[in-house]
This record gives structure tokens, sequence and C-alpha cells, in this order.
């Protein structure tokens, strides 16, 4: 667990009702911890054993000063309240820049992460920016550069990485991972690099000439995405942009300064012959020849050997699926284990990606299983289970049923032909058995499972192509689902997950099966088009409950949201909890999915 501090935060209740208070507990208080918070120096409330970390405090005005004492008296926290209700964080936009064809392109903020980058107990925001001509893997064309910029949550810009021309920009290029991986309180980053890299010192990794992009030309085509007819009839996939060949790394950058550490090659390569493979051994090996199915990234951060975390770098999951796992330990970047699909014995594992990954402890022997589709790879490296039912865009893993012993994992999938025409699926998270399925005769694009309705134990279960809300048990909830079926947020304090789409957070009425609105801010934006997802949400400040972290509309800076609802229920931040604070690591993987919980909070049955 990382060491925190008590992340004291103010903001303004609407039509100046007052100041609403919160901090954070940590997993390593003690049961019967108590507080005493002041404002001005006077005291307020003092703060028992049993009571949330949440105080409204009707007299508190704009200009109040509180502060927060612990058992001893000892002053643990200040804060003033939050100006405009939320904390900006002023960002460096980058300039514009022109491709080789004369292209000119801009930034936007994009998705972000959090760790404590320099050890003092408080997050520091890390953000990727996304060039305006960025591209899914299907289709040809430059990209520009993707650039990551490291944040205090003053603004201060503490530096700049430049992936370098030879890094496509898209949703399945770059992920980004930020965790303590050596235990020395600081957290480092990780991602996947190439010749003409810049890190954060300004140090180029690798061949600061070289430019491996296609220019031109054409290959044959492997599938039906990104098809171009010729007057012939051939199909091909357009080249130019795409980044076939040369050498390819995975970099560990130094948190605070952004200063590359070490990079090895990453694993596995393009083609089973090495780096620049001939166009049929990249066909034979992922299933085209232009860089579609062997350019779709994953990554996430698991405690493999139940003491330290390992990273995660995967590539593929159409077909064949390679997951990589790395430590670093002592100064030195080292591969622990590769998982391959298309190593004798491992075959049910190919074609089972999804277009995200999640880790969780399943088996209770401490180190982490990673989840990665359909599919689940053990701590050691082994495949644990593939449950056949294929590529998804979107899955679930938590205690969704609290009724039954462990974790599960709720999906949906699209390959209606290979799965036997199921577009939904809840599953036991340790043996991947099949406890309810839904079928569908089409790609289910979406689907979530959180607790909406506190009629019924564990999460609510929904998909976009089937007009039901399903209980844990499969079971049909009348009055149909809410429109979104996107992230989740703990906004407003019952133990209830709320709605959050894009910028946007509602609230279930499972009375009238509606949505009610709590939060549309004004002025910003969310990000990767219909996925629509916000830059982060994530417990960073305040009690137990999550922030909203958004981009402004120009993307000058970030706006932290958090909420100004009360709450009774006293509980540790969540990121002391291993599955969620993990699933904020890989939150940035591909197709973001929100973070979950190992457990279940408990919410009270409404009275009948």
């Amino acid at each position: 667990m990382e060491r925190l501090d008590r992340a004291l935060v103010a903001v303004p209740l609407a039509a100046g009702q007052g100041i609403h208070v919160s901090w954070r507990l940590l997993r390593t208080d003690a049961a019967d911890l108590r507080f005493t918070l002041l404002r001005d120096g006077r005291l307020i409330k003092r703060i028992g054993a049993k009571d949330a970390s949440s105080v409204t405090d009707p007299a508190g005005t704009a200009q109040s000063r509180y502060s927060l004492r612990d058992a001893t008296g000892r002053t643990v926290a200040t804060a003033t309240p939050w100006a405009t209700g939320y904390l900006p964080v002023p960002l460096d936009r980058p300039a514009d820049r022109m491709t080789p064809d004369g292209e000119r392109y801009s930034y936007t903020a994009n998705d972000a992460s959090v760790g404590d980058l320099d050890g003092d107990g408080r997050y520091e925001i890390i953000v990727k920016w996304y060039p305006s001509i960025a591209k899914d893997n299907a289709f040809g064309g430059y990209t520009g550069e993707t650039l990551l910029d490291a944040y205090t949550l003053d603004g201060k810009r503490l530096w700049r990485i430049d992936l370098g021309r030879n890094i496509r920009s898209g949703a399945h290029y770059t992920q980004f991972m930020v965790f303590d991986l050596d235990g020395d309180g600081r957290a480092e980053v990780a991602m996947k690099t190439a010749d003409g890299t810049i890190d954060g010192a300004g140090k180029t990794i690798g061949d600061a000439s070289a430019d491996w992009r296609e220019h031109d030309g054409e290959a044959p085509q492997a599938d039906r995405t990104g098809a171009t007819v010729l007057p012939d009839g051939r199909k091909v996939a357009r080249l130019k942009g795409r980044i076939l060949r040369g050498p390819e790394y995975l970099t560990l950058f130094d948190g605070m300064t952004g200063k590359a550490l070490a990079t090895a090659p990453y694993a596995p390569s393009r083609g089973p012959s090495g780096d620049n493979p001939a166009a049929e051994e990249m066909s034979a090996s992922w299933g085209d020849a232009y860089g579609n199915r062997s350019e779709r990234y994953l990554a996430s951060v698991a405690m493999l050997d139940g003491q330290r975390a390992s990273l995660i770098f995967a590539r593929g999951y159409y077909g064949r699926s390679t997951i990589a796992a790395w430590d670093w330990r002592d100064g030195k970047l080292t591969q622990r284990w590769l998982f391959d699909s298309a190593v004798p014995g491992n075959g049910d594992y190919g074609g089972q990606g999804n277009h995200q990954m999640s880790v969780a402890d399943v088996d209770g022997d401490g180190r982490d299983e990673i989840f990665y589709g359909s599919m689940v790879v053990d701590d050691d490296g082994r495949g644990l289970w593939s449950a056949r039912l294929f590529h998804g865009d979107a899955m679930h893993v938590s205690d969704l049923d609290p009724a039954r012993p462990g974790l599960e994992k709720f999906g949906v999938h699209e390959d209606m032909r290979s799965n036997g025409n199921i577009g939904a699926a809840m599953l036991d998270a340790r043996t991947g058995e099949r406890l309810w399925t839904k079928p569908a005769d089409r790609d289910t694009g979406r689907g979530i499972a959180v607790d909406i309705d506190p009629r019924h134990p564990g999460a609510e279960a929904w998909a976009s192509n089937s007009p039901d809300l399903w209980d844990a048990k499969g079971n049909v909830i009348p009055g149909g689902h809410p429109r979104a079926a996107n992230f989740a947020i703990w906004w407003d304090g019952d133990g209830l997950r709320e709605l959050l789409d894009g910028t946007r957070i509602g609230k279930w009425d499972w009375r009238a099966s509606r949505e009610l609105p709590l939060l549309t801010p004004d002025a910003v934006g969310s990000n990767n088009g219909t996925k629509q997802n916000p830059a982060l949400s994530a417990d960073i400040v305040g009690d137990w409950r999550e922030e909203l972290l958004v981009r402004s509309s120009d993307s000058s800076e970030l706006r932290l949201y958090t909420t100004p609802w009360p709450t009774a229920i006293r509980l540790a931040t969540l990121m002391h909890d291993p599955v969620y604070r993990l699933g904020i690591a890989w939150q940035n993987s591909a197709y973001n999915q929100p973070p979950h919980l190992s457990f279940a909070i408990p919410v009270q049955a409404p009275a009948q």
C-alpha cells in the first residue's frame, strides 16, 4: 500500500449553503482512530471512531481555513475551499506540428494516471497528449507523435516525454503504467518506446535519426477492417504512416524527472524471426501484414510475487495473444516470464483477448492473476483458464455477487460465430465457470456491471444490445436499464455507484427507472471519440469516494471535481484496496474501463 497523506479537501455547497470537508482514511489506521476538525482555529466537530471522514459545515465560507488534528492534537492536514468548486490544474499544451506530407495537427489532453512521483504522500498527474490526427490501427496515414507530461496538483510541470515519430498515436498504441515498482515510495513510469523517443531529461533513446514509418505502398488485406478495394478487385491496406519495421523497446522512466532509467527490447517482437518480419511471416503470426493486429497493445501492473509490483505489457488479442511480465528491482529491468498463445499447449488462449485487461488475486495465494478478456494467466505465467467466449470490448472483475465466495467476471462479446451466440456472460473469476449467459445475434459493443439498485444484492449488469437489466444472478429486473453503459463512480455517498458517461454524472432512480443528473460541468470535454471517457476517475483526494478528472474544452487545464455530498460511510481510501489500485494503473489501457473493488460495499436494502 502506498504511503499517502490525509488529502484534506474542502468544496463549496450550492447557493452558499456552506462547505463540505473530507479527508482520507488509511487501511493502516487503527479502527478507532479519532480526529478533530477546526475552522479558522475553532473547533467545529469531533470525529468519533465510527464517524465518516466527511463533514458538512453550514457556516463555512470561501475564506475559511480548515485544519485536521489527530487524537494526539497534532495537525495532520490543512485546506482552503476550492474557489470554483473544482481544482484547476494548468497544462502546458504542446504547439501544433506538421506531418511529412504537410498536414498540420494540434494536441488535446487525453488519458491520465496518478502516482506519488516524489514520495510526499500526495498524488501527481501524468497526462497523455493526443494529436488531432491519431488513428485506429485499422487505418493508414501519419498520426503525429504521442507526448506525456507530469504535473503536480498545483499545475507545475515536472517533465515531458516525446515518444517520437516511430510510435504511432491512437487508442491501442501507448499504454503508460505509473506505479512504485521497487518499493522506494516513489512511482516510476513505463511504456513502449522506439528509436527517437526523447525522455524527460532531453536524452534520445536509440537512433535519433531513424524513421521507420512507411511513406508509401500497400499490403494484402488479411481481414475486413480498413480494407481498400482497388479497380482490379484486390483488397489492400494502405501502408503510409504505419510502422512495420525497426527496433521496439520497453523503457522505465524516473517518475520525478522523466529520465529513462532502463530500456529493454519489447517482447515479443512483431514476427517470429525478428524485428523486421517479412509480410508472410507477420501475417502468419498475427493475422495480417499491415500492423493492425500486431500493433494492439495492453498494459497493467500486478503483484506477481505478493510483495512488489511487476509490469505487464502485452501484444495482440484477436488471434495470437502475448503477455510479458517485467520486474524493476535493484536498478535492473528484467523479464519475469512471457506467455504466448502460439506456444504448443496454449491453443485455447488464442483470440480470447479484450481491448483491456484486469488484475486480481483469484485463488487466494496473495499473488495476482491477469484477466485478458475470456482468459486468465496465473501469476507464474501459465494459463489458468480459457472460457472460449472470444474477443469483447468490455469486462468487469470484482465481487459482483457477494452471495458467492470469491470474485466474478462480467463481460460482453462480439464473436457470435465462435462462441455460440453469447453476447454477455458472468463467470467465476477463479475457474472461468459460466454462471449465466445472455444470447445475442450481433456484436455486443458495451456492457457494465455495478451496484445501482439497493433492492438486489451485488452488482446489476446490462449490455448495449439488450433492453434488460440483470441482477447478480442473471435475473431480469423490470423497468429496463440506464441509457449509458460506460463508466461508474462513487459520488453521492450511499454506497451505490453513480453513472459516469463522458463528463456527466447521474443517479439511477431505481423506483422510476430513470437517470437523474448530479453533475454536468461546463466547458469540458471527454476523450476517445464514442468511448467518451474522462481523463481519469479515481479516489485522488478527500474521503473514500471518487473524483472526476476531465480536460477543459481547450485543453488549457485539467479540472478535478470532488463530491460535495456528505456520506455516513466510514471507509478507508479505495487506493488501499489491491484490485482498485491496480485498476487505476490500467485504466488508460486501450478501451478504458472503470475500476472496481475486491469487495462489495454493503448497501442497506430499502424498507418494504
